[in-house]
């Protein structure tokens, strides 16, 4: 069994012709997940919800800042009080450590 704590704490450059993670190993990551939801066995996606739009919009921008450091780039969605992250790595066509990873250090920051 693959534990999240297993993963590295950084995102590893990747490149064309990575693999996607075995079927095994993402339903392990996800059972470890907090709240992040597997979609088309190719995306993790996950709500949060805020008081405002303003609490709402740092947090976009925090994790904005964090991807770019990262070199992993989620796709977010802004509306009032929440902001929805899906997290996928289109070199593989699916899911990778660095979405897990990802989803780790985001988490992180709304604990």
């Amino acid at each position: 069994m693959i534990r999240k704590d297993d993963l590295p704490s950084k995102c590893n450059p990747c490149e064309g012709g990575i693999s996607a993670l075995p079927n095994e190993r993402v339903e392990s990551l996800i059972a470890q997940s907090r709240g992040w939801q597997l979609v088309e066995e190719k995306k993790i996606v996950k709500e949060f919800k805020f008081n405002d739009f303003r609490e709402t919009k740092y947090f976009l921008d925090l994790i904005s800042i964090i991807a770019e450091e990262q070199g992993h780039h989620p796709v977010m969605t802004l509306s009032y009080n929440k902001l929805k992250i899906t997290l996928t790595t289109h070199a593989s066509l699916g899911l990778a450590e660095n979405d897990f990873i990802m989803a780790r250090i985001i988490d992180s920051l709304k604990s």
